[in-house]
């Protein structure tokens, strides 16, 4: 118990020892650089202070740019992410040929009119109350959905099946981000 206390007790005279002695040093590297400055002829510092001045706008303003174009090289790959990733979400019922039709062969979507094939597929995108209008040759559809991915994913999935835009309007609630979108399709 004894050579606890005594430890305890070496170490914290250290500690505070320590804080002296590096105040102390500091304050003589201060006063060295404080004589040696005082004996400087005044023309040596103003040209020594307008150096320091440019060195000092020079490196920051060097690194100011270095990180602005870090950001920017950041910001552009992520959105190169961003595309590639909805672009691989459009892409994926190219990836399964076999899933997709066998989904339509089992459902009989084939022998369903376009309207009523355009409908069932939007919903299973997940894009519920979509009005489906079959007009002539080609078909009108409008919904609105919050997900960008989800309306991604199903105007893909329209293209993966056939169908031609014809017509192709999208908009964004500023409030709401809702997407709302109105197209005409042709097959």
């Amino acid at each position: 118990m004894k050579r606890l206390q005594r430890r305890t007790k070496r170490s914290a005279t250290a500690t505070n020892t320590r804080a002296p002695v590096l105040a102390e040093r500091m304050n003589r590297y201060q006063t060295v650089l404080a004589t040696r400055w005082q004996a400087l002829p005044p023309r040596d510092r103003l040209a020594l202070a307008i150096l320091s001045i440019f060195l000092l706008l020079f490196v920051g303003g060097y690194g100011g740019y270095t990180v602005h174009q870090a950001a920017k090289e950041s910001k552009r790959a992520y959105q190169e992410q961003v595309a590639d990733y909805f672009w691989l979400r459009a892409q994926a019922g190219n990836i399964d040929r076999n899933a997709l039709s066998a989904g339509s062969g089992a459902n009989g979507e084939a022998d369903m009119p376009p309207a009523n094939r355009i409908s069932t597929l939007l919903n299973n995108s997940g894009i519920t109350d979509a009005q489906v209008v079959a007009t002539g040759d080609s078909v009108q559809l409008s919904f609105i959905h919050p997900s960008q991915a989800v309306v991604s994913t199903a105007l893909g999935k329209l293209e993966q099946q056939g169908w031609q835009f014809s017509q192709l309007s999208m908009q964004q609630d500023l409030t709401t981000k809702a997407i709302q979108v109105q197209a005409t399709v042709t097959l």
